[in-house]
């Protein structure tokens, strides 16, 4: 299953985040009825993480239901134009995180929660309202470990400049490929005059990196 989500991270875990009734979330198969089919309120109790004991023997909640699941983030820097078709490629830059979810609570789940909003509109924590109680109970957050990463990329221009399909006269390069932040959307509910804050007008014009 390949689910896309947003990320966050720190020096030590990786956090997505999403519905606590997601079963994306829990690896459970949804609940089924005497005829087979899936039952409404399937997705209702899905958060039901096994348990792992720990050497103090309270049992931490995991989400080892699910196994150890990869997770992938990739970055196209462009095309790589060769002088022959064989020789096309991309460059990217792609890291990948293998580990077994563990489910986040408490004061613990409010700092990836904080992790995870930052590291996709900075400063947004601080300027909107902060989830309530019964928002965090809607929210499964996960976080796992890095210890198990790798990180591949390619950069640079194609490789056949120097061989035998360098006589044939033809352009060979790179087409970058550049994510840009554009300038701000108001909601058309907004007040009038209302204007963004600092943090987010900042960024109008700036590469996502």
């Amino acid at each position: 299953m390949v689910v896309p989500t947003v990320y966050g991270f720190d020096a030590d875990n990786l956090y997505v985040h999403g519905s606590a009734a997601s079963r994306s979330l829990t690896g459970r198969e949804p609940s089924r009825s005497r005829n087979g089919s899936e039952s409404p309120d399937a997705g209702a109790d899905a958060v039901t993480d096994a348990r792992q004991d720990t050497p103090g023997g309270s049992g931490a909640e995991t989400g080892a239901a699910m196994g150890t699941v990869c997770v992938t983030v990739t970055h196209v820097d462009g095309l790589v134009l060769a002088r022959s078709v064989f020789e096309h490629g991309v460059n990217y830059r792609s890291a990948m995180v293998y580990g077994v979810p563990r489910k986040l609570e408490g004061e613990e789940k409010l700092t990836a929660l904080r992790i995870l909003t930052e590291h996709s509109a900075p400063g947004q924590w601080d300027y909107a309202r902060q989830p309530s109680r019964k928002e965090l109970a809607a929210t499964t957050i996960l976080a796992i470990s890095l210890a198990e990463a790798s990180v591949k990329m390619s950069s640079g221009p194609p490789d056949d400049g120097e061989g035998p399909d360098a006589a044939l006269g033809l352009w060979a390069g790179v087409l970058p490929i550049a994510t840009t932040w554009l300038a701000p959307i108001p909601d058309p509910l907004l007040p009038e005059g209302l204007t963004p804050p600092d943090h987010i007008g900042v960024r109008a014009g700036t590469r996502l990196s």
